[in-house]
């Protein structure tokens, strides 16, 4: 099957380097190197762990403020706007 793609020049040029070097078509060396690509799993990139500064003083929350109930917040809140 024959279809079209764009590689930059260089790419293209190290690709058929490559190819040459290994006797191989320019074809073959891309259908290699895209069957390698797709057999691997994906892989995720996981983020950095985040630690969280922890108060040790005492305290806590406002009398009356429950941090579970969103809709109690953001009313504490526009109160105070």
């Amino acid at each position: 099957m024959r279809t079209t793609i764009r590689l930059k020049e260089a790419l293209l040029g190290r690709a058929k380097r490559e190819a040459a070097r290994r006797g191989v078509t320019l074809t073959a060396l891309i259908e290699q190197g895209l069957r390698l690509a797709l057999a691997r799993p994906a892989q995720v990139r996981r983020a950095a762990r985040v630690v969280l500064p922890v108060c040790r003083r005492g305290g806590g929350v406002h009398p009356g403020v429950n941090l579970d109930n969103s809709a109690n917040l953001l009313d504490r809140m526009d109160e105070r706007g």
